[in-house]
């Protein structure tokens, strides 16, 4: 299953441009959701509502903060874990080891790093002499390290520090918010990495906040792709184009800004904290002013209720895909801080020009939150991992 997990380039890019030009002819229905019981292994057990021709099963349990995947060249899954809210060092990365096809779940989960300060999002490259790298996002630095394959543990023990950035975690004294980056690779070996802003709305006082940045593998030739995303979590390039989600302010109330996403172009500004998204248009946010105001921020690609929190995505285009989620994107909404807003807490089919579609609901139920989804990684035709980082729990769903 894992093997079949990497797109054709040059066919991932034509069906993507097809996505910005001919999308709105095509007509999706909202599938009808049915009650799956989930069975975990303390004996807790709930219902999650998916399709009734899919499944979810937990794959790996017991992990803490769980968030973002990455596969090794030897076809392994790594996953981060952040550990808890708290700005700590306390985070790991793990192996996802011994995947039975079918029961669906990993035999063992294996520490690979431990001791981490907020681990969100790791990444392998090979360069051009065929040596593989691992590269780790903490929130005071990027590092890589030699990889060496089917190693359990690092056996380089001095990472390169490629970049460092702010990190005076939650308690500085304009906000100190936001203490993830993320990292994805493109075809042609320019390494994206988001940077979330220090606060809910401000004007930032160090450049890289609030910003996408890119670099060569050895971290030379650094360039900001763009700005203004408060918090562009979710990341990952697919074929020749970057995507982000985004995550709008706070102080607007409970109904706006939308949470975006984006397919970014280099050297745009994405408004914050001048500017935000309401139902996919663009308004003036009178807390403040600049003389642009903001009549060159482009619309999102595509928007989310606001305060859901749109996390980790990706794109579904294998000719055996099920029609309901071929040609479309699922994205984890991870769901508003304060659970009274309801927003959130599942994963839905989005398409460029089209409403959301439900793919999995229930994480929130009756007011008490059974999961926060938030990160999905496609590994194979009708088939993806999803990371709970509220209960700590990998899930694997797939068509029956």
């Amino acid at each position: 299953m894992f093997n079949s997990s990497a797109p054709r380039r040059s066919r991932t890019f034509l069906i993507l441009s097809s996505i910005f030009i001919a999308c709105t002819v095509t007509s999706f229905a909202q599938a009808k959701l049915t009650p799956h019981k989930v069975q975990l292994k303390k004996g807790k057990a709930f219902t999650l509502n998916l399709p009734e021709n899919f499944e979810i099963i937990p794959a790996a349990e017991g992990l803490k903060r769980v968030r973002f995947f990455a596969k090794s060249p030897d076809g392994r899954i790594f996953v981060t874990d952040m550990y808890n809210l708290a700005d700590n060092k306390r985070g790991a990365v793990y192996i996802l080891d011994g995947f039975d096809e079918k029961t669906g779940k990993f035999a063992r989960v294996i520490p690979y790093m431990t001791g981490l300060r907020n681990p969100n999002s790791c990444q392998f490259y090979t360069d051009a002499s065929g040596q593989v790298w691992f590269y780790l996002a903490e929130t005071h630095q990027l590092t890589r390290r030699i990889f060496t394959l089917g190693e359990t543990k690092p056996t380089d023990t001095k990472p390169e520090v490629l970049r460092t950035f702010p990190d005076y975690g939650l308690s500085y004294k304009y906000g100190g918010w936001h203490l993830t980056r993320t990292l994805s690779f493109a075809p042609n070996g320019r390494l994206y990495v988001s940077v979330g802003s220090s606060c809910d709305a401000c004007v930032e006082k160090e450049k890289v906040r609030a910003s996408i940045i890119s670099m060569n593998p050895d971290g030379s030739d650094e360039r900001e792709i763009a700005r203004g995303l408060r918090n562009a979590v979710g990341l990952r390039v697919i074929g020749e184009n970057v995507f982000a989600t985004n995550q709008g302010v706070d102080h607007l109330g409970l109904y706006k800004p939308d949470e975006t996403f984006y397919a970014l172009k280099e050297g745009t500004d994405y408004g914050w904290p001048y500017c935000y998204s309401s139902k996919g248009k663009i308004y003036k946010d009178a807390k403040f002013k600049r003389a642009s105001a903001c009549k060159d921020v482009p619309a999102p690609y595509a928007y989310f209720p606001a305060h859901s929190s749109a996390l980790g995505f990706d794109y579904f285009n294998d000719d055996a895909d099920d029609a309901l989620i071929k040609d479309g994107f699922l994205v984890s909404l991870h769901g508003s801080t304060d659970k009274r807003i309801g927003h959130g807490y599942k994963v839905v089919i989005m398409r460029k020009g089209k409403g959301l579609e439900d793919l999995i609901t229930g994480f929130l139920t009756r007011g008490k939150v059974l999961g926060r989804p938030c990160d999905i990684m496609k590994i194979g035709a009708n088939a993806f991992l999803l990371t709970d980082d509220n209960k700590g729990v990998v899930y694997l769903v797939r068509k029956k």
